[in-house]
């Protein structure tokens, strides 16, 4: 039975190989324009599931989609981490002289951009989605311009790779989370990481005494990242991953956090992907 999963981007994008890697090859996308529109098709039961890039080890965190998670009361059941190459491509029988202009999303530019010091004559454009400019060169047959896209994203819109790897740090790994409407589906005994939201008063201390709490009780912070509160100027919401051996700490911990923060919410629990 094919699997109908929200992704951001179109066919050929870094999502769409991450839920070929989590799904299986089988798994039917729903191509979104954007996060939002991903967390609309999981929502309204459209998909039974949504693939969202949460940071990556270069430009660092997605801060808007864990907003999107705590809003719209999301459960991350789980991650992957993919390793992101970025490729050079256009149409065929072009040289990279022949290319004026690479449109691609800002990140990918970003991760990008040492090898175009090299190419001063070529225009860097920021655009959606690196594989929906991937297709569009190629519906369109468009020439002089260039994407930066997948290896996939070549593949499937029949493009020619001008130069491969092209990003400056070539270890460049994205942390993608497996979002469903409903929380963890597998067994506590297989559960050894957990996503967390918390708020703290302004106070001296306050958050290095819940951190204390999550060694105390054997929890690894693996990640913390804070988020201002918009309609509370200088309050802080934080995003904390952590990874445990025994769910047993972690619910020791979760217990005591409880009466310590506000807002206090279990994002997701779930198999670490790094293990």
């Amino acid at each position: 039975m094919k699997k109908l999963v929200a992704i951001q981007g179109v066919k050929g994008s870094f999502h769409h190989i991450v839920s070929q890697d989590y799904f299986g090859e089988n798994t039917t996308v729903d191509e979104c324009l954007s996060f939002d529109d991903t967390v609309e098709a999981l929502l309204s039961g459209k998909t039974e599931a949504a693939i969202m890039a949460l940071e990556n080890s270069i430009a660092g965190s997605i801060i808007p989609n864990y907003a999107l998670i705590d809003n719209n009361n999301l459960h991350i059941v789980g991650e992957h981490y993919l390793d992101i190459q970025h490729h050079l491509m256009a149409l065929p029988n072009q040289g990279i002289e022949a290319i004026k202009e690479v449109h691609s999303h800002p990140m990918a530019l970003l991760q990008c951009k040492t090898f175009f010091k090299a190419y001063p004559h070529i225009k860097l454009v920021e655009d959606k989605d690196t594989a929906e400019v991937a297709k569009r060169i190629s519906e369109q047959n468009i020439k002089g311009i260039a994407a930066i896209a997948s290896r996939l994203a070549s593949k499937l819109f029949n493009l020619t790779i001008l130069a491969e790897s092209i990003q400056t740090i070539k270890h460049n790994e994205t942390r993608f989370a497996i979002l469903k409407r409903r929380n963890s589906e597998i067994p506590k005994a297989e559960i050894n990481k957990a996503s967390i939201k918390f708020e703290l008063d302004h106070k001296r201390g306050s958050l290095a005494t819940i951190l204390n709490v999550m060694s105390d009780c054997k929890l690894n912070l693996t990640k913390i990242q804070s988020l201002p509160k918009i309609e509370t100027p200088w309050l802080y919401a934080f995003f904390v991953d952590v990874t445990f051996e025994n769910h047993l700490d972690f619910e020791k911990a979760t217990s005591i956090m409880h009466i310590m923060a506000t807002q206090f919410k279990i994002l997701g629990e779930y198999k670490n992907a790094k293990n």
